[in-house]
């Protein structure tokens, strides 16, 4: 049992009665309350000390709640009672769940961090709310477990405000799915010196968009492959410097365009497919898509795209699409085709 706290805390006690004991559907009368003082606390307080406390901590903006009810006191006068007090959060368990899920389903924070940000979720609503994560899992995921991650947006969140560039290691699995840090000929780690655009989620993972500062286009990097990473003093490259940013990044477009996160040029690319797999197409790029030549089953559909991302989409579409343009495009995916009846012998 808890060391019974000083009377003049009577109003914190109370407070952390009303966090942990009520909500919404699970209110406390005074009574109750007194109970809890108690029992938790080892703390008695006559109800009028109580009722006066409840009220100072709304007088002091406590998002406390009650129901009045008027009553007929001993004098014949109509008096408020005020009962049934619960704790109003910023938060609802309805947005928690969300923000449970988000992290449970993240593909990017290690298990063991994944559950400690969850139980601390949870600590946000009474005990009545249960987070119910036993009975989900995630589906296994080859990634890099980098606890450094959050540190790593922490950094690059700040070098984006700041307008400065920053400086990490690379990491990437090898044949033995060994962790393995990019290096130069010598096999020194790879200093990547990068001028930080926007960090975005997709497929379930993070990256940076930003720009290799020897060169001057836009490239990608999986933030839980970033490791050792540093703000520098330095101002990061002025976006009309980088190839495809001199009128700002337009980022639905960008993401649509480069459903992989692969770096590179896009093209007009068209395609034909059945028309059951419009939501699909949208789904992977976005309300820009268009559809012609749709009187049949079939249809013609024109997008805008990063050639290798379109690349490994249509080979996982294969079955259900067929690319009509560009003739590059067209030869590669044939030749892939080709090399995987040899391999596999489809």
């Amino acid at each position: 049992m808890a060391v019974a706290p000083p009377k003049k805390m009577l109003g914190i006690s109370i407070l952390e009665i009303l966090k942990k004991h009520s909500d919404i559907e699970h209110r406390l009368t005074q009574n109750q309350i007194q109970k809890l003082l108690y029992q938790e606390y080892e703390l008695k307080a006559e109800r009028k000390a109580i009722k006066r406390n409840l009220m100072e901590l709304v007088d002091a903006g406590y998002p406390l709640e009650c129901d009045t009810v008027v009553r007929v006191n001993k004098d014949g006068e109509d008096e408020e009672m005020h009962t049934n007090w619960y704790l109003e959060r910023d938060i609802s368990d309805v947005e928690l769940r969300l923000l449970i899920d988000s992290v449970l389903f993240s593909r990017h924070i290690p298990e063991k961090q994944s559950r400690e940000l969850i139980r601390k979720l949870g600590n946000l609503s009474s005990k009545y709310f249960r987070t119910n994560t036993e009975n989900v899992s995630r589906a296994g995921d080859a990634q890099l477990i980098n606890p450094q991650i959050l540190y790593t947006r922490e950094v690059l969140d700040e070098a984006i405000s700041k307008g400065k560039k920053v400086c990490f290691h690379y990491s990437y699995f090898d044949v033995y799915k060994q962790v393995r840090m990019k290096t130069d000929e010598d096999g020194v780690p790879l200093q990547y010196v990068v001028n930080p655009i926007q960090m975005v989620a997709t497929n379930g993972r993070f990256y940076l968009i930003g720009n290799y500062d020897k060169y001057d286009n836009i490239s990608h990097y999986r933030l839980s492959r970033i490791s050792e990473i540093v703000m520098l003093d330095e101002k990061a490259k002025p976006r009309r410097e980088i190839k495809g940013l001199e009128h700002g990044l337009n980022l639905p477009k960008h993401m649509a365009e480069h459903i992989y996160m692969f770096s590179g040029e896009s093209a007009e690319i068209i395609f034909t497919a059945k028309k059951n797999l419009t939501s699909e197409i949208i789904d992977w790029f976005g309300m820009d898509v268009s559809f012609i030549n749709t009187k049949s089953d079939e249809m013609d559909v024109i997008v805008r795209c990063n050639i290798q991302a379109f690349r490994y989409w249509a080979l996982q579409f294969g079955k259900y699409v067929t690319v009509k343009s560009p003739q590059s495009l067209v030869d590669t995916l044939k030749a892939d085709v080709a090399d995987m009846a040899l391999r596999y012998g489809i």
